[in-house]
């Protein structure tokens, strides 16, 4: 029996596109007889070796305006409930991925990540404090205060950084992003459904 194609899902709690991305991609990959593999990062180290020292959407505010619209009408368009935009944009991530690169083989990653995305995007909540992280961990039946303090860990901080390393080498410069088995690269959620297609086997003619 062949083997299942993977698509790896890198993803950051701050991405506006990453929380379309997020709440539409297990349906998706499940249709494309892909497996999903999440991974959880950090944008902002990336971003800073750019000379960014916040998101593209603040420094360019005509892309920014452009994009909130963008999101707005595809949060509709998938069913989501109406968009919420953090204040401040971008949020502090880090206690939230440090959770989630914590549970990055366990069951409750998934509905974790996706719960994080909901309390930014469509519940305005801020997912910067740790009180924060702690409630939707608490929500989801898990011991946040245990959990939160595990992923403080240097063992754990560690991996998060080998995380963004990985991302960095492997030319990740935004999210999502969604890299196959072969190390095809697509960048975007619009990109998703190529990105499965891909990886299903299923690609343009005179591109393998």
């Amino acid at each position: 029996m062949a083997r299942q194609p993977t698509l790896e899902f890198w993803y950051e709690f701050a991405s506006t596109y990453s929380h379309l991305a997020a709440h539409r991609i297990e349906a998706a990959a499940e249709a494309a007889g892909v497996a999903v593999r999440w991974r959880p990062f950090l944008l902002g180290p990336l971003f800073a070796s750019q000379g960014w020292t916040t998101s593209p959407f603040n420094l360019y505010p005509a892309k920014g305006r452009a994009m909130w619209r963008d999101v707005e009408r595809e949060a509709a368009a998938a069913g989501l409930p109406p968009l919420t935009k953090p204040d401040p944009f971008p949020q502090n991530s880090l206690n939230a991925v440090r959770v989630a690169v914590y549970g990055q083989d366990q069951d409750w990653l998934v509905p974790f990540s996706k719960a994080v995305f909901a309390a930014s995007f469509a519940q305005g909540k801020s997912i910067a404090e740790p009180g924060s992280v702690i409630a939707i961990l608490d929500s989801l039946g898990l011991d946040g205060t245990q959990v939160l303090k595990a992923s403080a860990a240097e063992a754990n901080k560690t991996k998060l950084r080998v995380n963004v390393e990985e991302a960095r080498s492997r030319g990740i410069f935004g999210a999502p992003t969604f890299l196959t088995d072969d190390g095809e690269l697509f960048w975007g959620n619009d990109r998703m459904d190529q990105a499965l297609a891909w990886a299903s086997g299923d690609r343009p003619p005179g591109l393998r």
